[in-house]
């Protein structure tokens, strides 16, 4: 056949090599796999226990946490001053398509503190507010 006569015409090869490509993946999923339970948002929280379904969505939800102490989060460890957290939020969402919050709040900080920061999201235009808890 004209195809396998490769070493006769001096050309090049014109299959292409899989076995760099495999590897290259295989090393991603790894790296994927030890990462993905690092990851996982928030601050440790002591959160009220109620019986809700589990919060459905695309990619990564945007979680504003609050711990007893009253300080506010944005993710796990980005601490922001309440007065600025409706600006941050909104640059953040600006560039998703998912345009939900999430609160968590330790069951044990004032209720005042929560409705604040609820109150900031809400005025800078986020409507899709929504309360974390666990499971009972």
């Amino acid at each position: 056949m004209a195809f396998d006569d490769l070493e006769s015409s001096g050309g090049a090869i014109s299959q292409i090599n899989v076995t760099p490509l495999v590897d290259v993946m295989l090393v991603l999923l790894v790296i994927f796999m030890v990462t993905a339970p690092i990851l996982q948002q928030g601050v440790d929280l002591e959160l009220p226990k109620e019986t809700i379904t589990p919060i459905e969505g695309e990619g990564e939800q945007l979680v504003v946490s609050i711990d007893k102490g009253g300080t506010v989060y944005i993710g796990k460890d980005n601490v922001v001053e309440i007065n600025k957290l409706g600006d941050r939020l909104k640059a953040i969402l600006s560039t998703r398509k998912d345009k939900r919050v999430f609160i968590r709040a330790d069951r044990n900080v004032s209720y005042g503190v929560v409705m604040a920061a609820m109150g900031r999201i809400r005025r800078a235009g986020i409507d899709k507010v929504g309360l974390i808890t666990e499971p009972s």
